[in-house]
């Protein structure tokens, strides 16, 4: 029977510190402030990442922007196979996105961008935004839909057998990103 083991630590909690400054930093370069950004987590670790980011652009900018919590579970393409009874929590959006908002979405790991894809048509449904940005902490490829991310905290090439392990100390009590493998058990 295949188990999952630890392979690489690939990001430490100071790895994981820089490359939240640096997409921060990213995130107010590009759009000249903070002034029409939300901030939106999709639920579970884009959630604290969300909140990082936010932190570390109040710092920078001596503002915080707005934040969101956004939950995709509705959305999922792959809902039918989850579960008959799936727990939704509640998308929470600050302000009205409509026209003039620019919404970041925040994500732990981009892997096939069937996550994302349900992000947008969350999001959509929501309002019509300016335009919508990707930040991930982790992009490691193999995409299925064509989804890149504007912000990215570590590119990390994997295999299919791998999967990529994000630990956060709100969630996890661990701080480390971790690519995980999959082995028989003998």
């Amino acid at each position: 029977m295949p188990v999952l083991t630890d392979k690489t630590v690939i990001m430490d909690s100071e790895g994981i510190r820089r490359a939240l400054t640096r997409i921060s930093h990213e995130i107010v370069e590009r759009n000249k402030g903070v002034d029409n950004i939300v901030i939106v987590g999709i639920r579970t670790r884009g959630v604290p990442i969300e909140e990082r980011i936010a932190a570390n652009i109040e710092h920078i900018e001596g503002k915080k922007p707005p934040v969101g919590v956004l939950d995709i579970t509705l959305y999922r393409d792959d809902l039918s196979s989850l579960s008959y009874q799936p727990i939704v929590h509640q998308t929470e959006l600050p302000v009205n996105i409509t026209g003039k908002t620019t919404i970041v979405l925040v994500d732990d790991v981009l892997y096939t961008g069937r996550t994302i894809r349900a992000a947008l048509d969350a999001i959509i449904d929501m309002g019509r935004p300016k335009a919508i940005q990707l930040a991930v902490l982790v992009d490691r490829g193999h995409r299925e839909l064509p989804i890149r991310a504007d912000f990215v905290g570590k590119n990390v090439p994997t295999s299919s057998h791998e999967v990529v392990s994000v630990q956060l100390s709100t969630i996890d009590q661990a701080e480390k990103v971790v690519i995980r493998e999959f082995r028989d058990e003998k």
